[in-house]
């Protein structure tokens, strides 16, 4: 069965996550609490954990040993205070759990090895002008292949799993990319997280993308700053996350905070869905209709050519409509903040949330808790890191932010 059309609420896993080698054992509840302290903060003392916790001394003590010994713990420098013993924080070793991210995109695929601490060792990209399965099980195959081939073994053994971040119901929309519906379709009854089972051993995640993004942003992002917040992340089609009492909520079937649906005023007045609004496909069809070649857009999202008038455009309308449906969702949600990221350039990201903001501030605001309108920290890479995350947290971590529902 597609992991698309699954009647319960629960993560998409194939093969035991307990397999592999002692460094990738489930942990223990009391260990996982630590670690994700850790985690959080980026060092701390035995004390600070036996505060935070409510654990005695001595069992931090005993489970810090433990997880120093199976080196999933690295000893900082000492710190002196004014009496006493110099305490020793402890940080996560970034070289001991890795994780494999694959992002499936409607224009790009993106695979990559990420360490303990979110940090990308290493990516691999490959883009198309519409996403195919049996496409995309090659790249993810010869992809980790080559990861798996460039790590010694013991660095091998200390891979966690697959996360793999993926649109829901990648067969819709075809009209505004252009895919042919009798190849698109082959979609509807694929189950991608078999597939991978069987070109590797490891444990597989299937989140979608979005929600991996927004994931993304709460562990290693600005996200932290804040308790709740909705996230946009503006790709092909727009979508985003909503994160509540610092957790990430999915809602009965996983749709949570998938904004793209939400009605925005179109052309004559006439409502559309922001997605048709305020998605960078809308910015690629226009740069077509001038003559110009639209595949920097995702060939290399970090750097995008000057596209002038065009661009500046694009940025006013989807700003504009942005702007709307955060009217319409802080009627509805009372968070501190709204969060913007998408897969494009830092300078295109920082000039569409600052006109964000000046839009929001035009409209009828009576009645609602205006928000924070800020830049996401994470980037163009946030879905694909977000996916490297998922076997990582469902490991090791009490946090997780339950990444792990996808849709009836």
């Amino acid at each position: 069965m597609s992991p698309h059309n699954r009647a319960d609420d629960t993560v998409k896993r194939i093969k035991d996550p307990s397999g592999g080698s002692n460094q990738t054992r489930v942990r223990a509840h009391n260990e996982r609490l630590v670690m994700s302290l850790v985690r959080r903060h980026g060092s701390l003392a035995k004390a600070d954990i036996a505060r935070r916790t409510g654990l005695s001394a001595q069992t931090v003590s005993v489970i810090m040993r433990a997880l120093e010994k199976d080196a999933l713990l690295i000893r900082g420098e000492p710190v002196r205070g004014r009496v006493g013993q110099p305490s020793i924080p402890m940080a996560l070793n970034p070289d001991a759990v890795f994780s494999v991210g694959l992002k499936i995109g409607r224009r790009s695929a993106d695979l990559v090895l990420m360490d303990f601490i979110g940090g990308v060792r290493r990516q691999l990209r490959e883009t198309f002008a519409y996403p195919l399965p049996g496409q995309i099980i090659r790249f993810a195959e010869a992809g980790l292949r080559q990861l798996q081939d460039e790590l010694d073994e013991t660095s091998r053994g200390r891979i966690a799993g697959i996360g793999i971040a993926s649109p829901f119901e990648l067969w819709n929309w075809l009209d505004q990319v252009g895919a042919p519906r009798n190849e698109m379709d082959a979609w509807r009854d694929f189950d991608f997280a078999e597939a991978m089972a069987d070109i590797t051993d490891l444990p597989v995640i299937v989140q979608n993308d979005a929600t991996a993004a927004c994931g993304a942003e709460l562990v290693f992002g600005r996200g932290r700053e804040f308790s709740d917040f909705a996230y946009f992340f503006v790709g092909s089609f727009i979508g985003g996350g909503l994160v509540l009492d610092h957790a990430l909520y999915t809602g009965r079937s996983g749709n949570a905070g998938a904004f793209g649906p939400i009605p925005v005023p179109g052309p004559g007045g006439k409502p559309r869905q922001l997605l048709n609004q305020a998605s960078i496909f809308v910015l690629e069809n226009r740069l077509k209709e001038a003559g110009l070649d639209p595949s920097p857009l995702w060939l290399n999202p970090d750097t995008w050519p000057d596209y002038g008038v065009i661009l500046s455009n694009w940025i006013d309308e989807t700003s504009r409509n942005i702007a709307i449906a955060i009217v319409a969702i802080s009627a509805i949600i009372d968070m501190e903040a709204v969060l913007i990221d998408g897969g494009f350039p830092r300078s295109v990201r920082t000039r569409l949330v600052e006109t964000v903001e000046r839009e929001f501030h035009k409209l009828d605001r009576q009645g609602i808790r205006e928000p924070a309108i800020v830049e996401a920290q994470v980037g163009a890479e946030a879905r694909v890191i977000g996916g490297a995350s998922l076997p990582i947290f469902d490991r090791f971590m009490i946090d997780q932010s339950v990444l792990t529902k996808v849709p009836a």
